[in-house]
């Protein structure tokens, strides 16, 4: 599905974030407007644009609260979060860049001053983690102190926290959930101020998330389920792998490497030289293939960034323990919704890869273009992907 834009990568992220309207993450003229002011694949384009929007509707939600309209405040808070958190999603070529933390304390903080504004059913939390902490949300479906089934949910390779209230919480909490979401190392702000980066075994991440979920009164300890998005499909894998405490785990969706996945948008040659080890040669193509493809390019200028390595030949070598092989699945022992996009340009055909390895308890579902929801991760198709979602969870984990 392509809209606005004939470039794949621009394309598509505009798609992702058109599909918050759904959940009110954003508003489909703002956006329109906004995609009108944009040159194709151009990344300071993209950032000025978008920073501009933000800007724009965060000003009517300061007139809005200053004269006491909470609601309409509120709602442009979440719309102005969305904003300027697409504004800096193509500038992380350059770390130092400070719009980077610019734009992203804009984003985290007009959805704070939401999330302050839709009163106690949405709770910023702190997860203690190796020595510091990790941000979350804890939503709830009322104000009631009665323990509920809980839903973990963490993102990818891309994600921020205030992005995972659209892609779960929302859902979540209108089918009798909680739903708690929290940024890991590698995501969000922990990269961004705590130069924190990704690490393969994210059961280290998450074991921490559980114990803080485990210890709050509202959460039924005995109906955790987990729910990885996009490169979260593998690291939820990792998780559930070896943190036992799961009910039910959601891939959303299946992923078993993420090397192989950026192999496969490499020109011919590249597979060779990093199989000889061959540093120069690889990075010379990967630069080549950068300046030809956006794809490619935002590929590798997110994975140096948020690896924390200084070369696409680097990045490679660390990503490359990102990967299911070696009978990982095999400690997953819950039931486990295994989901694909069949349009999927990052991950396509690994989903049926995990799901035919897995021995646990399994469900496999296919989204398909007839619906609309072909793109990864199902994107703009928010509403039938949640009916899905909780139709299984319901069956698995209220029962």
């Amino acid at each position: 599905m392509k809209v606005g834009f004939k470039d794949d990568s621009f394309a598509f992220e505009l798609v992702r974030n058109l599909g918050f309207t759904y959940y009110g993450g954003a508003d489909i003229a703002e956006i329109m407007a906004t995609v009108d002011t944009i040159v194709e694949g151009d990344f300071d384009s993209w950032y000025q644009s978008w920073h501009n929007r933000g800007e724009r509707v965060l000003g009517r939600a300061r007139d809005y609260l200053s004269g006491g309209h909470l609601v309409s405040a509120r709602e442009a808070l979440l719309r102005a979060s969305t904003y300027f958190r697409m504004s800096e999603f193509y500038l992380h070529g350059n770390p130092d860049d400070p719009r980077i933390l610019a734009d992203a304390k804009a984003s985290q903080d007009a959805y704070a001053k939401a999330a302050e504004l839709m009163g106690p059913t949405w709770e910023p939390i702190e997860i203690p983690y190796e020595g510091t902490t990790l941000p979350g949300y804890f939503y709830k479906p009322d104000d009631s102190p009665e323990p509920r089934p809980t839903l973990i949910f963490h993102g990818g390779f891309d994600s921020s926290v205030e992005e995972l209230y659209y892609f779960a919480a929302a859902g979540a909490t209108r089918r009798g959930y909680n739903c708690l979401t929290f940024d890991g190392p590698g995501q969000g702000m922990p990269v961004r101020e705590q130069k924190l980066y990704f690490r393969y075994d994210w059961e280290k991440v998450v074991s921490p998330v559980v114990d803080y979920a485990v210890s709050r009164p509202d959460v039924d300890a005995d109906r955790l389920a987990l729910k990885g998005m996009s490169l979260g499909g593998y690291l939820a894998a990792r998780a559930a792998a070896f943190e036992p405490r799961f009910k039910a785990a959601i891939l959303f969706d299946g992923v078993w490497s993420l090397y192989d996945s950026i192999v496969g948008i490499m020109p011919p040659g590249a597979g060779k030289a990093l199989d000889d080890e061959d540093a120069a040669t690889f990075n010379t193509l990967a630069q080549q293939a950068m300046d030809a493809n956006t794809q490619v390019r935002w590929t590798f200028t997110q994975g140096t960034w948020s690896f924390g390595q200084k070369t696409p030949y680097d990045f490679m070598v660390e990503c490359k323990k990102m990967t299911l092989d070696g009978g990982v699945l095999d400690g997953i022992t819950c039931p486990t919704l295994v989901m694909e996009a069949d349009g999927d340009q990052f991950f396509r055909g690994q989903p049926e890869h995990v799901y035919q390895e897995l021995k646990a308890p399994k469900a496999f579902v296919a989204f398909h273009e007839e619906d609309g929801a072909e793109n990864h991760c199902q994107s703009g198709a928010l509403a039938y992907k949640d009916e899905v979602v909780f139709n299984w969870l319901d069956d698995n984990l209220k029962a």
